[in-house]
């Protein structure tokens, strides 16, 4: 049942207040009637999750997969024994670990904030900064990072792999491979795993067509997200993860947020003055559910978040409305935890 035809219902009807049962019919008929018009706009700038992430590239065969999904959760790997993927991408935390800035091997402290993994193969680089290419470069390169699994250098982790026995899992994930343990087939191991997180929302139903599948505070909310800009940056299937953008367009980040001294983002990579304070747009799929926000983590609510990027990158004022809605738009974004997302 919709929600005109829940205002239709006979018993419910005699219930509510005469003024209050019509005010609500015409809300909801005035949603309705405004729902394609917002629907077609929205197909020109958004597109539903595919079924999978798997590319020519980086296929996900279900052998590489299991792997993938077993060296994830894997803390043996590490340095120390205290570190897997899952350390900093929870699976009940929607795919990040709640905290402003990562924790990895020997308590060394990470740059920046965790994103989630979950969807992240749709993104266009991997990293704040754009430093990785993809999942599969990000995972390669996080088994030598100081503050992920702090392993010296790659020869000291392909001899781990082969005395914890996974020799046999290689063969399986990569055959034809003389030999099959190195580094790279670590990252499209883990790659492949990660490529099949993938979590569609309520707001692919409506994509979809079913414009009944979003509340008509969370279409408002929709609207406005086009409407003000916020779709310039947050766009395509991830909601972003396509783009570089400065961050503080309409004003210092960081006096913003309350921190003391700000990151100059992929300026540290590149040393192209044009990339001072630049990151990469995050994708916004499942925002509601992963705070603190922001490469530094500095910002816990998700209505707070919006207020900034408004003033920041926009340079509006959104109102509490404006903010409401937005955020109403946002959860339905949420999309379920994947089945196979769930430590062993």
């Amino acid at each position: 049942m919709n929600l005109f035809q829940y205002f239709r219902n006979a018993k419910i009807r005699q219930a509510l207040p005469h003024g209050l049962l019509w005010s609500a019919l015409a809300v909801t008929a005035l949603a309705q009637a405004d729902a394609p018009a917002v629907l077609d706009q929205a197909r020109t700038l958004f597109q539903p999750l595919p079924d999978t992430m798997a590319t020519a590239d980086n296929p996900t065969p279900p052998d590489r997969v299991a792997l993938g999904r077993r060296l994830f959760f894997d803390k043996r790997l590490s340095l120390d024994g205290t570190v897997s993927c899952e350390t900093c991408h929870l699976p009940g935390l929607h795919g990040m670990d709640g905290q402003p800035k990562s924790i990895g091997v020997q308590h060394r402290p990470n740059a920046r904030n965790a994103p989630t993994v979950l969807n992240a193969a749709l993104q266009f680089k991997a990293h704040w900064d754009g430093g990785r290419d993809s999942v599969e470069d990000q995972a390669t390169r996080a088994l030598i990072g100081p503050a992920s699994f702090g392993n010296p250098d790659y020869p000291a982790v392909i001899a781990k792999l082969k005395s914890l026995g996974y020799e046999d899992d290689f063969r399986k994930a990569f055959p034809g491979e003389a030999d099959s343990i190195k580094p790279e087939n670590w990252g499209k191991a883990i790659g492949s795993y990660e490529r099949t997180l993938v979590t569609p929302a309520p707001f692919d139903d409506f994509l979809k067509g079913n414009a009944n599948s979003l509340p008509s505070e969370a279409q408002r909310g929709l609207k406005t997200f086009m409407a003000v800009g916020c779709s310039n940056c947050h766009n395509g299937m991830a909601l972003g993860g396509n783009a570089f953008q400065k961050f503080g367009i309409f004003g210092d980040y960081w006096t913003a947020t309350g921190q003391s001294a700000g990151d100059e983002g992929r300026f540290a990579l590149t040393q192209d003055p044009n990339d001072r304070y630049r990151f990469k747009v995050p994708g916004l799929r499942n925002v509601a559910k992963t705070p603190p926000y922001f490469h530094d983590g500095s910002i816990d609510d998700l209505g707070q978040a919006v207020r900034l990027m408004g003033k920041l990158q926009l340079g509006l004022d959104l109102n509490p409305d404006q903010v409401q809605s937005l955020v109403a738009f946002l959860n339905s974004l949420t999309g379920a935890i994947p089945k196979p997302f769930a430590a062993p």
